[in-house]
């Protein structure tokens, strides 16, 4: 295991995502004294250090004993606020509102009974009913009820429906019956299989499966249009519009999973590493979040890293005791020592959606820790980058230069070229140059790369400068076929590795190889191609802006009789516009360019 130093509050805020989460405020003690909620975990924790602001007596205290940051990103807002209710009942910080009630979540709870209800509920009970939620708030929990019950029959009497009752006659139809929002089953208007198919739908719903209700509603609205009914079919696409904008589900709180504990594991590409991730889910709700860094030993498989830490973990936060079932990726070793626990590898439904969570809250804090050790140990994090780089782009040596090649044009006018240039993974914007285009007419991307690379590389090698340690030709196998041509030409293709990126930013090429090699979606070294290739687009699409933008000033210009070149370049250069151009005193205009080409512009913006 490896222990990270701890950076300065500062730059522990800096590291912080623009994303939802819950933060937590540590002291020395490494005690957490405050849990807190955000939309932008970055922007909120950031306010407790403003110096100026107005904060309370009892904050600006707390702010003087926090030493350490630590957060949880979750997908919404409303995960945050039930991910911070669950970590404040379970911590119980010194700085928070202790919530001690456990009725805090609204849930919406399908009744085990005949001719089920759907019903509101703060109380979870393991009597076979279904509970969907929890939700974040009452009026949204409110909301998809009366969705539901507007748009799908279903009964909301508290009446005992068992067969016998019916069939005794005992009840009558509600004022509900008469206004079409029930059926009747509590008279026998309605048999158990034609409510259940009405349920199924409502329970669809709630699970996040909008298809059924959709067709339904699909088909009322065509009906209702066909009758001419047209009141009623807009009020079907309402129900429509407000069905798309329904979101029910969350792995924060669950009803079905009670206690469980989650690990998942995740490797750096050069085995060098890997992370462990932990949720402890006690009650439905997540309670502990917590990830590792290790350092593989020899001969260490990932099933003997992921027992490892699985033991670490149930040390510290559980006093060596782990939940009876336990949620894995895959199976640890010699998993039968763990006694009365049972693991389980999920496929889908919401085991899975928490074992991704989890893997999620995994590369999050990979991709911190990288952050972290870039700005404690550049030199470190450059080696390790450059390194990673050169394994996964094949090459003989650390690409610490790489330049990277565009072509820019619209149908065929202004055509330009750019070059960026990396430096050890970062951009040398001193560095960057642009081309325009001199021996190609028209859009001839091919003859364009050939012509900017043969004079880059011409004259870099007249001057007995750098060449690069990787060239990226943006545009696939027909750029890189027609760079490489060139770089042989100049005797220096084997000097210089060249690659061609494709329009799937994963695939690259390689000279002679007509089939693709695809890096790996989540490792840096894609990261860091994608950056060069948006430069490259940036840099370029901005010089054939300016360039095009100064072309049309100028043509408007080059008509005028008696105004040559020079003159427009004086002109442009001086007002930059040629509404200034035309807004100008005679005085001004004769003093730049004389009278008699003064007087010639005159008649010419006269006459338009």
């Amino acid at each position: 295991m490896e222990q990270t130093d701890r950076l300065p509050l500062k730059e522990q805020v800096a590291l912080l995502p623009l994303k939802p989460g819950v933060y937590q405020f540590l002291d020395r003690t490494g005690t957490i004294i405050y849990v807190g909620k955000a939309k932008s975990l970055r922007k909120r924790v950031s306010s407790y250090f403003i110096q100026n602001k107005d904060h309370a007596p009892k904050v600006r205290v707390m702010v003087r004993q926090i030493v350490e940051i630590r957060h949880i990103v979750v997908d919404s807002e409303a995960d945050a606020l039930l991910l911070e209710n669950s970590l404040i009942k379970e911590l119980q910080p010194r700085y928070n509102i202790l919530l001690k009630d456990d009725k805090t979540y609204p849930w919406i709870v399908v009744r085990r009974e005949n001719f089920p209800r759907i019903q509101s509920t703060r109380q979870l009970q393991r009597d076979g009913s279904l509970y969907f939620g929890p939700y974040s708030s009452v009026a949204m929990q409110h909301s998809i009820l009366e969705f539901i019950r507007e748009v799908i029959p279903l009964r909301s009497c508290s009446l005992n429906l068992a067969p016998e009752a019916i069939a005794r006659g005992r009840y009558s139809v509600c004022l509900q019956y008469h206004l079409g929002n029930c059926k009747g089953p509590c008279i026998g208007a309605q048999s158990a299989e034609e409510y259940q198919q009405l349920l199924d739908m409502a329970i669809a719903v709630l699970k996040g499966d909008l298809r059924p209700v959709r067709t339904y509603l699909e088909g009322e609205m065509q009906r209702a249009a066909e009758a001419l009914q047209f009141e009623a079919a807009q009020r079907f696409k309402s129900r429509l519009e407000a069905l798309e904008n329904y979101s029910a589900r969350s792995v924060i709180v669950s009803a079905r999973i009670v206690d469980v504990d989650v690990f998942s594991l995740i490797e750096e590409e050069d085995a060098s590493a890997a992370f462990c991730n932990f949720l402890r889910i006690r009650n439905g709700s997540i309670t502990a979040v917590s990830t590792i860094r290790l350092t593989p030993g020899i001969d260490t498989d990932r099933a003997q890293m992921l027992s490892l830490a699985i033991q670490h973990f149930a040390e510290t936060f559980a006093g060596g005791k782990l939940a009876r079932e336990v949620i894995v990726p895959f199976m640890p070793a010699a998993a039968q020592l763990f006694d009365g626990v049972t693991f389980t590898i999920p496929k889908r439904g919401e085991k899975a959606d928490l074992l991704a969570f989890s893997e999620r809250s995994a590369r999050i804090y990979r991709a911190e820790q990288l952050k972290n050790l870039e700005i404690k140990n550049p030199e470190r994090h450059t080696e390790r980058l450059m390194a990673a780089m050169q394994k996964e782009l094949r090459l003989p040596r650390p690409p610490r230069h790489i330049e990277c090649f565009d072509n820019s044009n619209l149908q065929g006018t202004n055509p330009v070229a750019s070059c960026v240039v990396f430096r050890d993974g970062r951009p040398s914007r001193k560095e960057y140059r642009h081309f325009n285009i001199k021996t190609v007419v028209g859009a001839d991307d091919f003859a364009s790369m050939r012509e900017i690379v043969f004079r880059r590389y011409t004259r870099l090698m007249a001057e007995g400068a750098e060449l690069p340690d990787l060239v990226i030709v943006d545009g696939g196998k027909g750029q890189l076929s027609n760079a490489y041509a060139v770089l042989c030409e100049l005797g220096i293709e084997k000097q210089v590795p060249i690659v061609g990126l494709a329009k799937r930013l994963e695939e690259i090429y390689y000279p002679g190889d007509s089939m693709p090699y695809y890096l790996s979606r989540t490792g840096e070294p894609l990261k860091v191609v994608c950056h060069i290739r948006d430069e490259a687009h940036r840099f370029g699409i901005t010089f054939h802006r300016q360039k095009r933008s100064k072309n049309f000033l100028k043509s408007e210009l080059e008509g005028i009789t008696g105004i040559g070149p020079r003159t427009i370049e004086t002109l442009l250069s001086h007002f930059r516009t040629v509404a200034r151009i035309r807004e100008a005193s005679d005085e001004e205009l004769t003093r730049l360019i004389g009278a008699a080409k003064t007087h010639r512009l005159r008649e010419h913006f006269a006459q338009m």
